[in-house]
């Protein structure tokens, strides 16, 4: 079957086979394929991922600072985390059927205003229930975010790119991430901690600007809003569960074997980035200078794995690169869990191939999922399957947090190495992927 975009695909900046060789080459070949439309949304969807993920570690870095001022215990504490993760679920879903319906942009726009006000809002609580419900309310938004902007960039992206340029837009979630950590550092550092927490949240409000941007400048990719506009089952919750006949293969087993694999990956995932500031801090005794530096090893480890696995998911095949990094991710936790006390220097090291391991086996997410549904579902199926997975897995933070009281945060945190078993099982159940065309 030939993978040569038909003629109208190449207005929307898709080269042709031989001309994708021309534009395709060197480190920054794959961000000249996208075309300046593309490049647009790759911009937005960036910024909108940068800006999710520093709305989300407002909480995990505030943990501490947030249990003193509630009196709160490890399992209220997880709570927070758990609760913006499983309406997130919610919030995925819906997204996705809200890009299928209305277009990837308009959905986009709709995910980052409802997770910057809800931020926001967590800086006003004035008790723990309010602040439970405001977490929750930002995760509607939270949850669609990152689905509909791999989508939109995904339907932009060459197949022979499409893996490199997916894992850029991933490491979106390191910069966002970094970006919190320098303003954590910042803000608790001249601010008491009653009053620094509230700040981190109100600083949520910078993704509002992003809705103006995306507003005026991006557009869905055309010929991908053709197929999906035509089509009268679009943003159709059956067609995903629909069971396969002679005629048809349906996509009932995808979409089950997707959850598995999306709720052991950040099953695993979660489980480290919400609770790896609290045992830095509470039992390897670190101030916040302190946390903010051995942070900054993880952070810099995510950022460059995010990149590497975009690139090795398009060398060696989806399943490879989830395969591979599902291993090195469940051994990096084991090894991190139990460094000696004392051992400072190699709790430092060992920081950045943790993030570079569970960072790298999401690289290959955006363009797996968007290849494994096609147009007119594309937003339902990856929206409800990412963030059931995410949903599902947030179990796993509360989990933890509940063992904490009696294992320590440290031999908690190896019940994450589970989910990367979860994911490596899961793929048993799907196809490899690569160099498969959207349209």
């Amino acid at each position: 079957m030939s993978t040569t975009p038909p003629p109208e695909t190449l207005a929307a900046g898709h080269p042709t086979t031989t001309g994708e060789h021309a534009v395709g080459d060197g480190a920054s070949g794959w961000l000249r394929a996208l075309g300046p439309r593309g490049r647009r949304a790759f911009a937005g969807a960036f910024g909108g991922y940068a800006l999710d993920s520093y709305d989300y570690f407002a909480l995990p870095l505030t943990m501490v600072a947030l249990a003193a001022h509630f009196g709160l215990d490890s399992g209220r504490t997880g709570l927070l985390t758990t609760v913006t993760l499983v309406v997130s679920a919610v919030g995925g879903a819906l997204a996705g059927v809200l890009a299928d319906r209305v277009g990837r942009v308009r959905a986009l726009m709709v995910t980052v205003l409802t997770y910057a006000v809800f931020t926001v809002a967590c800086g006003f609580a004035p008790d723990y229930g309010t602040l439970l419900v405001f977490r929750a309310l930002q995760g509607l938004g939270f949850g669609g975010e990152w689905a509909v902007g791999a989508i939109l960039v995904a339907e932009y992206a060459s197949a022979r790119h499409r893996g490199r340029t997916l894992g850029a837009v991933q490491s979106a979630w390191a910069v966002g991430w970094a970006l919190a950590a320098v303003v954590y550092t910042l803000v608790f550092s001249f601010l008491g901690d009653d009053l620094a927490w509230r700040v981190m949240f109100w600083t949520g409000a910078l993704p509002a600007l992003l809705v103006v941007w995306l507003r005026r400048r991006v557009q869905d990719a055309p010929e991908a809003a053709a197929v999906r506009e035509g089509n009268p089952r679009r943003g159709s919750f059956a067609a995903i569960f629909r069971r396969g006949t002679a005629d048809s293969p349906g996509l009932l087993r995808t979409t089950v074997f997707a959850g598995l694999l999306s709720t052991g990956v950040q099953g695993g995932y979660y489980t480290l980035a919400t609770w790896v500031p609290t045992y830095l801090k509470t039992e390897r005794g670190l101030s916040v200078v302190g946390t903010g530096g051995y942070l900054t090893f993880l952070i810099s480890g995510a950022f460059t794995g995010y990149l590497t696995g975009g690139h090795l998911t398009d060398r060696l095949g989806r399943r490879p690169n989830i395969w591979l990094f599902a291993l090195l991710s469940a051994v990096c936790i084991l090894a991190y869990a139990h460094i000696p006390d004392g051992a400072d220097t190699l709790l430092l090291v060992l920081g950045f191939p943790l993030g570079f391991c569970m960072s790298a086996i999401f690289s290959g997410f955006g363009p797996y999922l968007s290849e494994l549904y096609p147009t007119a579902v594309r937003g339902t199926g990856q929206g409800f399957t990412y963030n059931t997975g995410r949903a599902v897995g947030a179990a796993f933070p509360t989990t933890v947090g509940f063992l904490a009281d009696s294992w320590g945060v440290g031999g908690a945190l190896v019940f994450g190495a589970i989910g990367y078993g979860i994911a490596a099982l899961a793929l048993l159940g799907l196809p490899e992927t690569r160099g498969k065309e959207l349209l």
